[in-house]
């Protein structure tokens, strides 16, 4: 039996280790619930942890700011960007 929490995202070779579903859906109800008005939320791989971070932005412009997975050199890359509600991705 397939269920959500042992789904995996960003699996294969583009990216550095696959992310639980169940983990993704957690960070987006965390925004959802945040007194900011947070709208997005950028899923960032961090070299120095070795794993995925949340970050969550109240602007769309804001995810220019991270340099995306596979053309950064800097310690975090951004993987991923989804709307916090639509859960639509965006970048």
């Amino acid at each position: 039996m397939d269920t959500s929490d042992d789904r995996l995202m960003f699996e294969g070779r583009d990216f550095p280790k696959a992310l639980r579903e169940s983990v993704f859906q957690s960070w987006l109800e965390k925004g959802r619930e945040s007194k900011i008005s947070y709208a997005y939320l950028l899923v960032v791989w961090d070299e120095g942890e070795q794993d995925y971070v949340p970050i969550y932005t109240e602007e769309r412009s804001e995810i220019d700011s991270y340099e995306k997975l596979g053309k950064s050199y800097g310690r975090q890359a951004l993987v991923a960007a989804y709307d916090l509600y639509s859960e639509g991705k965006v970048a």
